[in-house]
């Protein structure tokens, strides 16, 4: 099995549960404004930033490192339109991580990528590392932070290594 098949397996079933946590955002857009602390980000802003990090996750596959400082760079549009908006957004942009990871190499999951800010240096990793770490973890970590904006609006979260208590039929 190729490293990137190993990935893929992964890649599959997070990015199931993150389609499956989308699903059960508010429709309309206009909930989208809900934050649950003046630091927090909005709801929809959370919810864009999780449709959209399989673009990072291409970025990191397909380009040679990142530069977040570099303003030539297209920025993801993070405008909350509603819920079947959002998942069309996921949905084109997961396709296109799939396709990159599929044909990526070994070699090529083995050289070294770094993501920076300008001088500052965020990592310096071999491009698998930092795709696990970087784009599917940080994936994992904003998609339980939108589970907590939805528990906390009442709407129902799925599960994702499991069954949730939305999930289970109660006695």
């Amino acid at each position: 099995m190729t490293a990137a098949e190993l990935l893929l397996e992964d890649f599959y079933l997070e990015m199931a549960s993150t389609r499956r946590t989308l699903e059960r955002l508010p429709e309309s857009a206009d909930k989208g404004e809900y934050k649950p602390h003046p630091k927090s980000s909005t709801l929809g802003k959370l919810a864009m930033h999780v449709a959209t990090l399989p673009r990072f996750g291409t970025s990191i596959l397909t380009l040679p490192g990142y530069d977040m400082s570099d303003t030539s760079r297209p920025r993801p549009d993070s405008t909350f339109r509603g819920r079947e908006a959002t998942l069309a957004t996921f949905d084109t942009l997961a396709a296109e991580a799939r396709v990159a990871l599929a044909v990526t190499t070994d070699a090529d999951l083995n050289a070294p990528w770094k993501f920076s800010f300008g001088e500052r240096v965020i990592s310096d990793s071999s491009r698998a590392l930092t795709f696990r770490r970087m784009f599917l973890s940080h994936l994992i970590h904003h998609r339980a932070q939108l589970g907590v904006y939805l528990r906390l609006n009442d709407l129902p979260i799925p599960g994702c290594y499991g069954p949730s208590a939305d999930d289970t039929a109660k006695p």
